[in-house]
């Protein structure tokens, strides 16, 4: 028989020991999980929580999952050589038992939230020479610690929501020394399924009959597999406790913690309100009603775990009217108050609550309102993945604390964008950094639209709620390899976790519902052209490990990689076919007719491409996942159906012919570099363009030092500052600073174009966060990166996913210049610099990079 040794290092937080390894043959005195000969017994508490049994099966099923043996399941420990014990530090009779006799130390376990503990004892039990023990401090650390194990045995928490295959074993050990812990670091760690019409919606109304129980059973695996908590359900059409009258029972059996949206006070859906509701959503003309229909919401608590969104905001998730006082709202929440206090007979503090500073929620805030000390506050991005603030180091500390609502998937302005995955998790590491520094550590949360097809940044998202200190901008690159290992195994992780890298990156450019014929310039640095070539070049590569695959993988391989390469890859090409083929029609070359004709079939694979997803993957499990429309925007809102962009045929007869621009020869000031230790730019046709990252030089200290965020850029990484607490910096002498040498080729007159990540003036202080640039010996420009003037310029930012600011120097001789990027507040990313001496001309990206040696 070949076994390999296959090793898996289980981190762990709290518990100090040596690493421990689960291995796939017996080495040693190994716990067998599975043997040769079978599997080892899974013993629980029946009087333990419910959420406790559901672990216990699902670690049996597992495990049968990997090897084709299962476990069974035990309530009492009989006579056996070895047994497997889960159970909570509350309720487990046994855990109890084995900590009373001493066999068992959670001392650092006891008090933990959501903790775990795993490890292998001897004699636990008369009779019983080993025993391995998954104690929870809670029941949600028993599952998160049985489930945390199987997913090293090689079954993803995806193993349904996207069909990945657990990898086979023939038998499973543990090291006879293992002794494991681990527990969350952000206390709520959940999810918002959100703009849910008609992906979703017209997914479980096919395989479940709707949003039921049935649905949300599944949707509670997902999460506690995830190490998630805490969830806001479906509210666009559906009312979670009014639906189905089982969910709100399941979420307690599963241990999910639930709420309601930004904008559905004490737990009452808006679907409630237009079910139930009498006379306007008006607090000043209907209190009584309003009050009648909130204390109904709080009666539906019971006793299951919630967080009651307190506040209010205009019916349908629209402002409150023009001029709404803040003394009318903060009289408001001390109403709903006193109705938490009446239902529960407790004292409001003791029912966890949230205020989300949603849009102009925060200008109520800004302007003085308050909640009592124990509501969370719930901070916010601009729905596109940009915090729109945090709270300032010397805040007083809140007994609730602070949490952020993010957002995967958003329904408004500047456009919706909700059809395939366009998030880069290099720039949600970088914002809930920011978030993790500046104590916004008690709830994160984040709309997921549909759930799929977001699944690779979810599992980002909740991996890093779990423990945010785990990662840094040096190893964020192995989370795209550990997450395709464990989805697809070790032989392809690291080619699949380079694909999923360079996806993230292309995606996040821009949302494919604002992309259009205009975006990337057909004519100017062949910009189009290169951008579609990256997507072949992509999906080529992809397409090979396709082929490379075992079939099992296939359906996993499309929903998780491939299908939304294919997608936007087809998407762009079809585009740069409308806008050639205008050229064409514009000269009245026939040749406008190949592209005309190009764009037609381009448009119908990619509803060729939503068929494969929809009715071929998966034997149609996903059906409706990609029925989101995505072509044809015309506004904010997307139309009813895609729509073909038009194109122009030009008749037979026609005599015209389109000449393309003739290349001019690149003029450049290469010839004169004559010193590269370092990196080094140069002047190509009248510019000089740098990827923030590929610094000469770069001044620390103090503490202080940059910090390159890989792929954060549109075009490359990004440098920051870290830490992104620090104090604000002057621009002077041996102040931070990175310096990038480059050489000109004649006399000119430069301005300086800074590319910036979108990142918004999370201080609100005036003039924005600041950065300052100078040239050679100038005194350095001091600016305010991110202090938008109306909505108009803000909507440029987040559309072009980049903030560009230019400034104005002195005029430079022909040689060698130093160009001097000074941060003075932290928290900017800079991707790209580009100096003009004229010769740069309109691009989406901007000029490619000018470094020598390229």
């Amino acid at each position: 028989m070949n076994k390999t040794l296959l090793l898996f290092l289980i981190s762990f937080c709290f518990t100090v020991s040596a690493q421990h390894t689960v291995a796939f043959s017996k080495s040693g005195t190994g716990f067998p999980v599975v043997s040769a000969t079978g599997a080892t017994a899974v013993l629980f508490d029946t009087k333990d929580d419910s959420l406790v049994h559901i672990a216990a099966k699902l670690f049996a099923e597992d495990i049968n999952r990997a090897t084709g043996k299962q476990p069974i399941l035990v309530n009492k420990p009989g006579k056996a050589e070895n047994i497997i014990i889960i159970g909570s530090l509350e309720k487990s009779s046994f855990i109890k038992e084995l900590v009373k006799k001493k066999r068992l130390n959670v001392k650092t376990l006891k008090g933990q939230w959501d903790g775990y503990q795993i490890q292998v004892i001897k004699n636990p039990f008369k009779g019983v020479k080993q025993a391995l023990v998954i104690a929870g401090s809670n029941k949600r650390g028993a599952a998160y610690g049985a489930l945390e194990l199987t997913k090293q045995f090689g079954v993803s928490p995806w193993y349904w929501w996207a069909d990945v295959p657990a990898k086979k074993r023939e038998t499973i050990y543990l090291d006879a020394t293992t002794h494991l812990a681990d527990a969350p670091k952000v206390k709520y760690r959940g999810i918002f399924i959100n703009d849910e019409a008609p992906a979703f919606t017209g997914w479980a109304k096919e395989q479940f009959g709707g949003l039921n129980s049935k649905t949300y059973e599944k949707v509670f695996e997902l999460l506690i597999r995830l190490k998630g908590n805490y969830m806001w359900p479906a509210m666009w059409g559906s009312a979670f406790n009014y639906d189905d009258p089982r969910n709100p029972a399941l979420a307690g059996k599963w241990g999910v913690v639930m709420g309601t949206s930004h904008h559905e006070p004490m737990l009452r859906a808006q679907q409630e309100w237009k079910l139930f509701g009498k006379g306007a959503w008006d607090y000043t003309k209907n209190d009584k009603v309003l009050r009648d229909f909130w204390e109904k919401g709080i009666q539906n608590m019971g006793t299951h775990e919630s967080i009651v969104t307190i506040g209010m905001r205009g019916d349908g998730d629209e402002p409150m009217t023009e001029g709404t006082a803040t003394t009318l709202l903060e009289n408001i929440v001390a109403d709903q108050r006193k109705i938490i206090e009446a239902v529960t007979k407790k004292p409001a503090t003791e029912t966890p609550q949230l205020w989300a500073l949603y849009k102009e929620v925060q200008d109520y805030y800004d302007k003085g309102m308050r909640v009592p000390d124990d509501v969370t506050l719930l901070l916010c991005d601009d729905n596109w993945g940009n915090i729109r603030k945090l709270p300032r180091l010397d805040e007083k500390p809140r007994k609730g604390g602070y949490g952020i609502y993010y957002h995967f998937d958003y329904v408004g302005d500047p456009r919706n964008y909700k059809w395939i995955n366009t998030n880069n998790i290099a720039r949600v590491y970088e914002q809930m950094h920011l978030a993790w520094e500046y104590n916004a550590r008690q709830i994160w949360i984040v709309n997921v639209g549909d759930i799929k097809p977001m699944e690779f940044p979810i599992s980002f998202f909740l991996d890093y709620a779990w423990d945010p200190e785990r990662y840094t901008p040096e190893n964020l690159r192995a989370y795209y390899t550990d997450w395709a290992a464990g989805q697809f195994g070790k032989a392809n992780a690291a080619e699949v976790g380079t694909i999923l890298q360079n996806y993230s990156q292309l995606a996040a450019r821009r949302k494919p519902e604002l992309t259009d014929t205009k975006t990337y310039s057909i004519v100017n640095y062949n910009e189009s052209e290169a951008v579609v070539n990256e997507y072949k070049a992509l999906l080529q590569k992809a397409e090979q490990i396709n082929k490379n695959l075992s079939q099992n993988y296939k359906d996993a391989y499309y929903q998780l990689v491939l299908h939304p390469i294919q997608a936007n890859a087809n998407l762009h090409e079809m585009y740069r076919a409308v806008a050639l083929n205008q050229q064409y029609a514009t000269a009245k070359d026939k040749k406008a007719n190949e592209y005309a004709d190009a764009v037609k079939a381009l448009f119908k694979k990619d509803s060729l491409i939503s068929v494969q997803y929809n009715k071929n993957t998966a034997n149609g499990k996903w059906n409706h996942f990609m029925d989101q429309v995505h072509i044809g925007y015309t506004s904010w809102n997307d139309p009813k159906v895609n729509i073909i962009p038009a194109v122009t045929y030009v008749p037979d007869n026609a005599i015209g012919r389109y000449t393309p621009l003739a290349s001019v020869a690149d003029k450049s000031a290469l010839g004169q570099i004559t010193d590269t230790a370092a990196p080094v730019f140069y002047e190509k046709n009248g510019y000089v363009s740098i990827a923030a990252e590929h610094y000469s030089r770069a001044t620390t200290g103090n503490g202080i030092e940059w910090k390159v965020i890989p792929d954060i850029g549109r075009t490359g990484s990004g440098l920051t500052l870290y830490p992104v607490t620090a104090a604000e910096q002057h621009p002077e002498n041996n102040g931070p600073h990175a310096e990038y040498d480059f050489y000109v080729y004649e006399d000119g007159t430069p301005s300086v174009q800074a590319y910036f990540s979108p990142t918004l003036n999370f201080h609100n202080t005036s003039g924005g966060l600041r950065y300052a640039i100078s040239i050679d010996d100038e005194q350095p420009q001091i600016l305010g990166s991110n202090d938008y003037k109306d909505l108009s310029e803000w909507r440029t930012w987040v559309a072009n996913n980049v903030i560009k600011i230019t400034t104005a120097h002195k005029a430079l001789k022909t040689g060698k210049h130093t160009l001097k990027f000074w941060m003075v507040d932290a928290g900017l990313v800079l991707q790209k610099l580009v100096i003009d001496f004229g010769g740069v001309k309109e691009s989406y990206l901007g000029p490619p990079e000018t470094k020598a040696g390229n």
